[in-house]
């Protein structure tokens, strides 16, 4: 690619995280060109590796919201995906835990809400009929979500990647949005890093994750009071020290702003405990070591024999909320000309979980969206 005067192209995806590589792939499939340009020197170096690597079911987003819709259908694609890709994954499920009462009656409003979403299988179980299954396992009541499951996201999006080249897709690292306009016929972009390059596009997916706001801006013609306000809220995780005592994931009944501070294990056997949510001005991806007392409070509640000193700080990961702590909940937005006018341009904002099992699902509906 030359930087001089501009070259024209096809379809630029803004951001290598896994939904814009899904895109990618999804429209070289289709017969479209695409090059995709990312800031960082690698894919899905942010949200989509900063994770708790679970395949959700689908259960707890509103009727009829796009996270449920491309939730329950993603999570059918990627294990179909996954076994004809080798992706490593496993279909363990989860259960959903109540240590009380009140947690115990909002189980069957859980359950509810997800058989009107389509998931499969939800069961109510009994105290003694969950600690059967886990042993180690403290509860009033529990919902058993056999559904769930967990994947290996970076060899998901390498799998993801590989498609998309292999249908003629290109990709440009440390490659950042600078700049972009309204032009006839498409959409300019100015790309910095080493190679800067100017393009001219007839489609541009805006794929970026916790900058999908602030790449939307920059773009001249971009309405911007179409633009969502970004907002952080940081997930800091912590790992267990030997092996997981749980084969299941555990997660408590949810709380405001997230799904309460839970067991996941990874394909090796390892548990992490998390994400909590703790609201953030700006992306910081340390962990604070004295959050581990919150974390054995919560934890304790469903797995009273976690000792002393087992839990050391893991990572984190920050969701890109697109409203404020408080708010009602949010649901993903795929914005297309039809929403903002600007002809050939697709925002995707707000894209936190579930994103990556609605991977495929809402890659199919940007491509629906390009193509039309």
């Amino acid at each position: 690619m030359t930087s001089s005067p501009f070259e024209t192209v096809d379809c630029v995806v803004i951001g290598a995280g896994v939904v814009g590589l899904a895109v990618a792939r999804a429209l070289a499939l289709s017969g479209r060109e695409v090059i995709v340009v990312e800031a960082a020197e690698a894919i899905g170096t942010e949200t989509s590796s900063r994770n708790s690597e679970v395949i959700h079911a689908g259960i707890y987003y509103p009727k009829g919201s796009l996270m449920a819709k491309t939730c329950v259908a993603g999570r059918r694609r990627l294990y179909a995906y996954c076994a004809e890709h080798g992706v490593p994954h496993r279909n363990c499920g989860k259960l959903i835990v109540a240590t009380n009462d009140a947690e115990g009656n909002r189980l069957t409003e859980i359950k509810g809400r997800a058989e009107a979403n389509g998931v499969e299988g939800m069961r109510l179980l009994s105290a003694a009929d969950a600690m059967a299954m886990e042993p180690n396992l403290f509860c009033t009541a529990a919902l058993l979500s056999p559904a769930t499951g967990i994947v290996d996201s970076h060899s998901y999006m390498l799998a993801l990647q590989g498609d998309a080249e292999e249908h003629g897709a290109t990709f440009a690292f440390n490659s950042p949005l600078e700049r972009g306009r309204v032009a006839d016929g498409g959409i300019e972009i100015e790309v910095g890093g080493i190679e800067p390059m100017t393009l001219r596009c007839r489609t541009v997916v805006n794929s970026g994750g916790l900058h999908a706001p602030a790449l939307a801006q920059k773009i001249t013609g971009m309405p911007s009071d179409r633009v969502p306000t970004a907002y952080y809220a940081k997930g800091n995780y912590f790992t267990l020290t030997g092996r997981s005592p749980f084969t299941h994931l555990i997660y408590p009944v949810p709380v405001p702003g997230g799904l309460g501070v839970h067991i996941t294990v990874d394909l090796g056997g390892q548990a992490k405990f998390g994400p909590d949510v703790e609201w953030i001005d700006g992306i910081d991806y340390n962990v604070d070591p004295h959050r581990a007392d919150k974390f054995y409070a919560a934890v304790r509640r469903y797995w009273p024999a976690l000792r002393d000193g087992a839990i050391q700080p893991g990572y984190a990961g920050i969701r890109p909320k697109i409203v404020p702590q408080g708010a009602p909940a949010q649901d993903f937005v795929v914005q297309g000309p039809a929403d903002h006018g600007v002809p050939g341009l697709v925002n995707l904002f707000g894209i936190e979980s579930p994103g990556l099992t609605s991977s495929l699902a809402l890659a199919d509906l940007v491509r629906d969206i390009a193509n039309a």
